[in-house]
């Protein structure tokens, strides 16, 4: 059974999504299930820090072992950072999904698009 965090957010697309101290701003990773879905990740090609991403997008890839699945943005707005560890380590998004292997984070253009996403009883229900 993937775990499932319950203080986060989560799109159809399997990333997850975390509010940050600054609550215009969110972290984003993908989920459990995608990771064990996608088997060992060798590599992680995420958007550039300043470029404007829109939700639905597809804005990076991330390969594994066995296939190389692309990054929708599941929300609106700036990349404000992206996390350089998974340049030397990608396989961080394999052993830590919601911790050290977080893709990026965003500066929201709309803070209510959270809203619209999954809770985690949702995404639950989603990949049962």
């Amino acid at each position: 059974m993937s775990t499932i965090p319950e203080n986060l957010k989560y799109s159809a697309e399997h990333e997850w999504i975390q509010t940050t101290d600054d609550a215009s701003v969110v972290r984003v990773g993908i989920t459990d299930f995608a990771q064990d879905a996608l088997g060992d990740v060798v590599y992680v090609d995420l958007p550039e820090v300043g470029s404007e991403i829109q939700a639905g997008n597809a804005i990076g890839e991330v390969e594994s072992t066995k296939s190389v699945s692309d990054v929708f943005a599941p929300v609106s707005g700036e990349i404000t950072a992206v996390n350089d560890d998974l340049d030397d380590e990608p396989g961080l998004v394999n052993s830590a999904p919601y911790e050290g292997g977080w893709l990026f984070e965003v500066r929201l253009s709309d803070a209510s698009v959270l809203d619209s996403l999954l809770d985690a009883e949702g995404y639950r229900a989603q990949v049962g």
